[in-house]
């Protein structure tokens, strides 16, 4: 009886099947098949990206997005390049602008802690348009500061737009990328903010003795201003926000067929493999899935960055008191960003071909060797060679970190998850900045502080390790690269 029962079921099935589309009957002679035919191919997002060329499309939003952590950098190096103006201008010691840096980094960490879980509820390219607008403008009005508590106000709210359009700038970007080049497109993307930041410094020596250090600052916020119409226009929100949102089917099809021009994609539906998720996003960054990832990215970057700010703050007072002409000193100092930009782009590379958890692992055990031997170069030329390794591993680490963060975390909370690993390292950053001078004042040995120094590395590698045996992707992340697969 029950194996009649199943064999019935199919045909009462299409009976009804049929008998409900008899009214249809002058559309044509086969109503089932027509059913059949009319249902909307399922197409998963990240599988579509996976097999297609690098579109037009892609490059305009890596570029875009380039152009965006660009300018980013330099308005947060420009305060450091005018800093001795100002000083001169206004008869102000050390201990007075010491607040303005600060306000800074305050700043950036709030904001990246804000418009994370902003941008995973309204969308990537709002909230960055946002960003860029508000720390344009306020860079412009730090412009006309009459007073250092004046500034160092402005110095925090423009903080807050930094902080929060680089990492949405990282998320946008990885999205947009296939997975099998996420890592060095991503990794490439970043590098706009040395780039940046670089630029600043040449354009800070030219400006402030041709006009003063006031039109440093109205450049910086008119460039960003600037670009906020260019954004509006060009720039797409990310196709996997638009999906997860379930109500955007037409938007989401014309963005992928700009992806793929040449397929027919004319009635398919686009998914991707999670659902939409409710709540507070930073909650959801602990879950039995993305606990363990989160907590080790949390430490490698708080790690990081206190290094990179460590030595990018006092390695040219460091090694000027050795001896060394303050200018070459500086020089020298310079090689650490260079080496982190070139590392960041090789390291992308290597991410996308191997697990790039134990890629990054060893680069910042790497990065220990290397700052611990810049305290034993006994000549300019190993010096150099040191101070360039350091930022090649554990500058171009960071930037690594960054790629790896976007990639594991779900589309629902990854701008949450990319910018509180940032909001959280900004701690770090913070205690790098003052930590040099503590060091300095316990009179440590060159060798014994720089051994110091290369201690938050071997952290950050250990917490890699830990992440790359014990964590795994974002469970509702069906699609990953094999890289975040466990090992």
């Amino acid at each position: 009886m029950s194996i009649l029962t199943v064999s019935t079921r199919p045909i009462f099935s299409f009976t009804r099947i049929w008998t409900e589309t008899a009214a249809e009957q002058e559309k044509g002679p086969f109503p089932v098949l027509e059913i059949l035919m009319n249902t909307p191919t399922q197409i998963d997002i990240q599988g579509f990206i996976d097999k297609q060329k690098l579109s037009g499309l892609q490059i305009l939003t890596l570029v875009l997005c380039f152009f965006i952590v660009a300018v980013d950098g330099f308005d947060t190096a420009a305060i450091g390049f005018i800093a001795p103006a100002i000083r001169s201008e206004w008869s102000l010691d050390a201990a007075h602008l010491a607040p303005v840096f600060g306000a800074g980094l305050l700043g950036l960490m709030a904001g990246a802690l804000v418009f994370g879980p902003l941008a995973d509820r309204y969308g990537r390219k709002r909230i960055l348009m946002v960003c860029v607008a508000f720390f344009g403008l306020m860079t412009l009005i730090s412009a006309w500061s009459t007073s250092v508590e004046m500034l160092i106000v402005l110095r925090f709210l423009t903080g807050l737009g930094l902080g929060g359009a680089m990492p949405n700038a990282v998320t946008l970007s990885s999205e947009y990328a296939p997975g099998r080049h996420r890592s060095v497109l991503v990794t490439t993307m970043f590098c706009g903010f040395t780039i940046g930041s670089a630029l600043g410094g040449v354009a800070a020596a030219q400006i402030v003795d041709a006009w003063g250090w006031h039109w440093v600052l109205i450049v910086g916020g008119v460039l960003p201003l600037a670009l906020v119409p260019v954004l509006a226009f060009a720039l797409p929100e990310s196709v996997r926000y638009l999906a997860l949102k379930g109500d955007k089917t037409e938007q989401v099809r014309r963005l992928m067929q700009r992806i793929a021009p040449s397929e027919d994609l004319s009635g398919a539906h686009f998914t991707i493999p999670e659902k939409p998720q409710s709540g507070f996003p930073v909650k959801r960054l602990f879950t039995r899935d993305l606990r363990g990832g989160t907590v080790a990215l949390w430490i490698v970057v708080f790690m990081t960055l206190l290094v990179i700010y460590l030595l990018s703050s006092w390695l040219p007072t460091v090694i000027n008191n050795t001896g060394m002409s303050l200018k070459d000193a500086s020089l020298v100092t310079a090689m650490f960003q260079v080496g982190g930009t070139v590392g960041a782009i090789l390291l992308g590379r290597l991410m996308d071909r191997y697990p790039p958890q134990r890629v990054l692992a060893l680069t910042y055990v790497l990065g220990a060797a290397f700052t611990a031997a810049i305290g034993n170069s006994d000549s300019t030329l190993m010096l150099v060679l040191m101070v360039f390794g350091a930022g090649f591993c554990v500058s171009g680490g960071q930037v690594g970190t960054n790629a790896l963060a976007a990639a594991f975390y779900p589309t629902s909370s990854r701008a949450t998850g990319v910018s509180w690993s940032l909001g959280v390292g900004r701690i770090g950053s913070v205690l790098g900045s003052m930590a040099g001078g503590w060091m300095l004042a316990m009179q440590l040995s060159l060798p014994a502080m720089f051994m110091v120094v290369a201690i938050p590395s071997i952290i950050a590698a250990a917490s890699m390790m830990a992440m790359a045996r014990k964590s795994e992707p974002a469970a509702a992340e069906l699609d990953p690269t094999p890289q975040l697969r466990q090992a």
